[in-house]
Formats: C-alpha cells, structure tokens, sequence
C-alpha cells in the first residue's frame, strides 16, 4: 500500500466548498458523477438510486451549513463553557452574583484541572465504582467508559484524575494531524492500568466535540473508499484516524515529520510501552466518534498485519458507535478478529441516535458487524443483533421514543433516592433532558447514561462471560 491508489479500488469523495446551488441541483436529477466539481470519485461510478444521491445532497448541504456557522458555534461553545465553569468555581449561580458584585468571580484557566467541557459539566463524576474490582465482568466497560468520557477534557485534569482518584498512570494525551482538514482534530490518551495483574494499556480516542464545526463535518461526511478484500469504509473517520492524502495507508512512514497522525503515533506508542511490559495487554475503546475510531485502528492494523500487536490486543469497546462500514466489511472484521481472539463489545443506550447512523438501508450500505450491547431506560441489558429502531427515524416510534424521553426526565429525579448521591444529577443535566423531550435521541448519546448502564446494569450473563464473536 505504497498509494493512494493501490489503497482503494473504487471511491467517492465529497468536497463541499466546491459545491454550488446549481452543480447540487443538477446531482439531484442525474446519476452522471463526471464533471460535478464537489464530487471526486472513480472513473465511471454512477449514483443510480435517487436515494443516494439525497443523502449525499444532505451530506454535502450539511457541511457547507457548518463552515458557515463555525466561528457562530465556536462563540456559542467558548461562551458556554467559560460560564459553566465560572458558576462551578464560584459554587453556584447565587455565589457566583454575589461575587460578580464583589468583584470576586473566580476564572479556572482553560487548561486547568479544575476546568471541564460542557460534556464534563453534563457527567462530573470521576471515581471509579468502588463496588466494581479489577477481577469482575464489568470492570473493563467501566474503565473504558470512564476513560472515554475524560478524553474529553484537558491534559491537566485527565493527569489529575487518573492519578490521584484512580491510582494509575497517564502515558499521554495526543492531538493529531488530519490531512484533509489541515489541522489537529483527532485527539486520543493512554492509561497504563497499574492494578491489573498484568498491567493493562488503554487507548481512549475522544469523541465529537458538541460544538466543533470540524468534527461534526467528520461526521457527516458520508465519502468512502472501497478497499480490495475489505470493502466500503467511510472516509470521514478514516481521515480522522490519518489516512494521508495522495497516499493512503503505507505501513510506514517517517515519524519524525512535520506532523504527527492518530493511527501510525499511537502504534508507535504501544509498541514502545508493550516492549517494556512483555506480560501487558491493551484494550482500545471511544465514545461516538471516538469508537468509530476505535474500530478503525483495528482495522488498519490488520490491513498492515500487525501480529505481534493484534495478539497483545484483548478487546475494544464502543459506546453510542456510528456504522463504519459496509456488510463485506464487517464479514472482514468478524473472520479477522476471530483469527486474533480480538473481542469487541459495542454498547448502545436506549434512544442514542447516534449508532443509528448513518443508515442502514437500500440507499446506504452503511452496517454494525458485532451484536449490540443495548441498555433499555431501566437500565436493564440484552445482547441484541441490532438496537431496536435501528435507523432512528420512523414514524412508529415518534410516541414511544417522546414517552420514554418523559419518563427519563422523571428517573434522573429519582434516581438518587434508590441507588445513592453519587446518581444525583445537576442542574444543567437537567435542563439537557428536556431537550430529549424534542429531540429524544440527543441526551441518550451523553456518556451520562452510559456510565450508569455500566455501573446499574445487568444482563442475564455479563457479555465478557460470553463468547457471540460467532454471531
């Protein structure tokens, strides 16, 4: 894979800033792909299905919007955060006025331990269970999902957190190179896990960013590439994960370039602290995009044969994962991660609009190859081919998934009274689930109640008891 070219055999790039009002028009009426200046594709490739060329309308409309509204969110997102964590320093809202008036007002500095996201603010919890042991079932989707819920944060916090509140060690937190975007947007930690016997390595990547132009443009951005043997993969996220323009995904480069990208930076890392740690494993895990990119990394260690690493590798595990793929791809994964005993466990909850995307239909090929680790409302988990409702929009569930968006409003009320303080949630937690009461789908997606589920669900038999890598 020395190319761009002998990476893929057929593709289909978008290129937004290219499109015009007419050029988008006339997509939608013909199937003919040549000469239409935002798209970039193989000689010959039609788009027959009107389908598919609505989606990819959708796709295109979608990001010119973002690029439009990027410096809009960016405000709105610096805004927002600055005053989150002013009320958080000052101990609420009427300390916060009394302060102001004082001329008091305590500012965190952004790169602080005491500064958090907005998705921080929604989750402030930062201990792990103390009723969950390194020896349980439970114990790796907990560290997984707590560690993907800090990517979100800053170097010092995550420093501060996983050293003092959890006892272990940070190895480090990366921003990375996209190629296409021509900037850093991927980001990514590693944890050694100091109390497991052997030590185990974990590799959170971070998810989309609530107010970041650039990452929701990762996203949405439906391009793909038809890789020989493998099949169709969705170009946005492997862009993020740093598939190089002009090159694609030799196996190897020169690390000691002008930049540095996700995939070949943490191979390097992992090669390096497994070498000094021979009885060590790793686990890779990510919320949202961050488990799309999860999945990714497999993949692409496997496309460069990576033995050594891929054996050292005990398992990934998502939460709230878009679709990657198309159903060769996945036949690829499942026989190859079979091949390496690699187990995925790819946890969905409830509503989350997100695993449900892009869609799974005629128009798009887009499929989840593992089985579905579903939570339901109560908090309750089956093991599931596919998540109820498996591309979100449909008129018959509009009802239930409004009802069930009430009802969660209710629970985060009572939560506290049956399982403890440390369930209690905050006000701005709060205020986020009666926007589920629109938009059901959006507070699902939080890691809020993905650390509940791993902390208060159960299942009939815990998932890292059974073996549905078959399945």
């Amino acid at each position: 894979m020395d190319s761009e070219q002998s990476f893929y055999k057929d593709y289909l790039l978008l290129k937004p800033k290219e499109a015009s009002v007419f050029e988008l028009c006339c997509f939608l009426c013909s199937s003919n792909t040549r000469n239409r200046g935002f798209i970039d594709c193989s000689e010959g490739l039609e788009v027959r299905e009107f389908g598919q060329r609505w989606f990819l309308f959708i796709s295109v409309v979608a990001q010119k919007v973002l690029v439009a509204l990027e410096p809009l969110l960016k405000i709105v997102g610096d805004m927002l955060e600055l005053w989150l964590n002013r009320i958080a320093s000052n101990g609420g809202f009427i300390r916060l006025f009394f302060n102001i008036l004082k001329g008091e007002m305590i500012t965190p500095e952004k790169s602080s331990a005491e500064f958090l996201t907005v998705v921080g603010h929604l989750d402030p919890r930062v201990n792990l269970d103390k009723n969950i042991h390194q020896n349980d079932p439970e114990y790796k989707a907990l560290l997984s999902i707590m560690a993907s819920k800090f990517a979100y944060e800053n170097e010092q916090f995550i420093s501060t957190m996983v050293t003092n509140h959890w006892g272990m060690e940070l190895l480090g937190q990366y921003s990375f190179w996209n190629d296409y975007q021509k900037h850093e947007s991927t980001k990514a930690m590693i944890i050694k896990d100091t109390k497991s016997e052997p030590n185990l390595i974990l590799v959170a990547f971070r998810g989309t960013i609530p107010f970041d132009a650039e990452q929701w443009k990762t996203d949405i951005d439906i391009s793909w590439f038809d890789i020989p043997n493998v099949g169709k993969i969705h170009g946005g996220f492997m862009k993020a994960l740093g598939l190089l323009k002009n090159r694609g995904w030799p196996k190897q480069i020169d690390e000691r370039g002008a930049h540095r990208y996700a995939y070949y930076s943490i191979r390097e890392e992992l090669r390096a602290v497994l070498r000094e740690n021979e009885d060590a494993k790793f686990i890779l895990t990510g919320h949202s995009l961050g488990g799309a990119l999860a999945i990714l990394f497999i993949a692409v260690l496997i496309f460069h044969e990576e033995e050594w690493l891929l054996e050292k590798l005990e398992g990934v595990y998502t939460f709230g994962q878009p679709r990657v793929g198309d159903q060769k791809f996945g036949e690829f994964m499942k026989s190859k991660m079979k091949m390496y005993d690699v187990k995925c466990f790819r946890y969905v909850y409830c509503n989350d609009l997100v695993p449900r995307v892009p869609y799974d239909d005629q128009s798009l090929f887009y499929k989840h190859f593992s089985p579905c680790l579903y939570y339901n409302s109560l908090y309750q988990g089956k093991v599931l081919e596919e998540e109820p409702n498996k591309n979100y929009y449909s008129l018959l569930w509009v009802i239930p998934k409004m009802l069930n968006a009430v009802w969660e409003v209710i629970r985060g009320f009572l939560l506290p009274f049956f399982v403890g303080k440390d369930y209690k949630q905050n006000w701005f937690m709060v205020m986020f689930r009666f926007v589920g009461l629109t938009f059901p789908g959006v507070p699902a997606h939080f890691p809020t109640d993905y650390v509940t589920s791993v902390r208060l669900g159960s299942f009939d038999e815990h998932p890292e008891l059974q073996d549905f890598k078959d399945d």
